[in-house]
């Protein structure tokens, strides 16, 4: 008898993989990884889950670098002024968890000051124009299918 593939709810393959539930479905929607419905539920193949190396912000060498920042909590404005980007801009990254919040200290929001490093360096070394997207939803930097930032297979 084949081996048999091992498959898991959509919800517990997104915690056990440390993915957002939205990047496994991306994933699925680009035939990158095969899923069914069992009654109401989404399942996934683990193997191809596991086999799609999916990284996490935290295992970038430009995260690394600032790790050691990690919990030390730093006020938007603060931070604003310290890496040089904007007080909005940094806003919208907490709003869509890029930048995760370590709570309040009075009317201060408190974020986490090894993730806005990390964004910061992101932010300086592209040097995009005003507007253009930055990170994807799992707070990578984004890759855009054309362009020169964009994987060469995609151009030709």
């Amino acid at each position: 008898m084949a081996a048999l593939p091992h498959l898991l709810p959509l919800p517990e393959a997104a915690r056990k993989y440390g993915v957002s539930q939205a990047r496994l479905k991306s994933l699925i929607d680009n035939g990158k990884i095969n899923a069914a419905m069992i009654g109401e539920e989404i399942v996934v193949n683990e193997d191809e889950v596991r086999s799609q190396a999916v990284t996490r912000k935290e295992d970038l060498p430009e995260y690394k670098k600032h790790a050691h920042l990690k919990g030390t909590p730093i006020w938007i404005s603060e931070a604003a002024r310290k890496y040089d980007i904007p007080h909005p801009t940094i806003s919208r990254w907490v709003r869509a968890g890029i930048i995760g919040q370590l709570g309040m200290d009075g009317n201060k929001n408190l974020i986490d000051e090894a993730d806005i490093a990390y964004c910061a360096e992101i932010y300086h070394s592209r040097k995009t124009k005003q507007g253009r997207r930055l990170f994807d939803d799992d707070g990578l930097p984004y890759t855009p299918k054309t362009g020169p930032l964009a994987p060469q297979h995609l151009q030709n």
